[in-house]
């Protein structure tokens, strides 16, 4: 979704230790800090296998990054963030690079070089809570009560507002398992997150305890789980913010990349990108990808909703009956000139597709090249944006109990196409 350099942020990162990093080689490997000692093995199942490095850190707290490979492709996950740091798939003919933007070192995902150095807006590859996405007027009502947050996207708050769950360094374990190595991530979410400073605002009610985990198999699945319980009502839509490239990260634009995505309607807009409330068929406008569409193929047209976001950044309505939450594909990307296919699968009701139009040349990313308007595309498998303000239905209620455990998965799986 939305990431406008005009997105304010008030948090300042501090603290940050410069980290020299060797250059990185053609095609996109991130060179290892060279004061942070070798990969130590944490485990091997079959051909599959997890590794584990510094990755530097941030406000005294170390950050580690844990490399899950299979032997055919291979997904770094950092601990700042939950970020997937990097995530190397092979071509039609065999031939690896990184597909995800992101950054080489730590700095790039705390801090935008300036004066003062402010919290990088971009989200690449991170865990997004407590709330992913928009809530309209920075507010929300639950139980006769009015919750009020950091408004970080203009009128509205944004992916948990100033200091979501993409800056803070989670806890982890890497495991194996049912033949999947995997890192399971944990944090506690503090009742108040979500308000940067109080008394401003009252931030999210409730403590929740969230886990996040990540797991790579032998078929070059990628799926990540969540879960979350909490000790008080309150609204939770936990997501990842992977910006995808199957050309390879920094090599150009994503609008020659094929979509489809599995809806018949999507949530259109405002001004501000707050849904309206009706759910709108896709039928006859640039939001029909029920069959494959360049994503470049209609990005210029004259449509309103499309000048809103100046492109793509809405969310679909995925096809799935009221309130069934089986694993059903949501969206396949193909990118015809290397091969490469992403084909999500999610248990979740929408998917919001970003296409990159924010990004505007001032980020470097991992190989050193800079990201410019349409170079990554975001898929976020999610709740509709909104919810807590919006009527269920047509809208899934986001809202979580005590008692109740909130619940989500979503599978990457990558794969390769003979033909253009």
């Amino acid at each position: 979704m939305r990431r406008s350099a005009r997105t304010k942020s008030r948090a300042v990162v501090a603290g940050i230790a410069a980290v020299a990093l060797a250059a990185a080689c053609a095609t996109g490997a991130v060179a290892k800090p060279p004061h942070q000692g070798h990969h130590g093995h944490q485990g091997h199942h079959g051909g599959l296998s997890v590794t584990k490095a510094g990755f530097d850190s941030v406000g005294g707290t170390a950050v580690d990054r844990y490399t899950l490979a299979n032997g055919s492709m291979s997904a770094s996950i950092i601990t700042y963030g939950g970020i997937l740091q990097e995530l190397r798939a092979p071509d039609r003919r065999g031939r690896l690079a990184n597909i995800t933007l992101g950054y080489a070192d730590l700095a790039g995902y705390t801090v935008l070089r300036g004066d003062p150095p402010t919290a990088n807006p971009s989200y690449f590859g991170a865990i997004i809570g407590r709330y992913g996405n928009r809530i309209g007027g920075a507010k929300f009502t639950l139980d006769g009560k009015t919750y009020t947050l950091d408004a970080n996207n203009g009128p509205n708050s944004l992916h948990g507002g100033d200091k979501g769950f993409d800056k803070f360094v989670w806890a982890a374990e890497s495991f194996k398992k049912h033949g999947v190595v995997g890192v399971k991530l944990t944090r506690t979410s503090a009742a108040g997150e979500g308000c940067t400073p109080p008394p401003a605002c009252t931030g999210y009610p409730g403590t929740l305890q969230v886990e996040v985990d990540y797991t790579l198999d032998q078929r070059n699945h990628l799926r990540i789980d969540y879960t979350a319980k909490t000790d008080q009502a309150t609204v939770v839509n936990l997501t990842n913010h992977a910006y995808w490239n199957l050309s390879g990260e920094g090599t150009g634009t994503i609008y020659d990349h094929r979509l489809r995505l599995n809806a018949d309607r999507y949530t259109p807009v405002d001004s501000t990108l707050i849904p309206t409330g009706t759910l709108d068929p896709v039928a006859g406008t640039p939001f029909d990808f029920r069959t494959p569409h360049a994503i470049g193929e209609r990005i210029r047209d004259n449509n309103q909703q499309l000048m809103f976001g100046q492109g793509y950044d809405h969310n679909w309505v995925l096809n799935r009956p009221a309130g069934d939450t089986s694993m059903i594909q949501a969206a396949r990307l193909k990118d015809p000139a290397s091969g490469r296919v992403l084909t999500m699968s999610t248990t979740e009701p929408g998917i919001q597709f970003y296409s990159g139009n924010f990004l505007d040349g001032t980020l470097y990313g991992t190989s050193g090249h800079a990201y410019r308007q349409g170079d990554g595309l975001a898929l976020e498998t999610q709740h509709f944006p909104d919810s807590p303000n919006k009527p269920d239905p047509p809208f899934p209620s986001t809202v979580l109990r005590p008692g109740q455990t909130y619940s989500t998965s979503t599978i990457l799986g990558f794969s390769t196409s003979r033909h253009h």
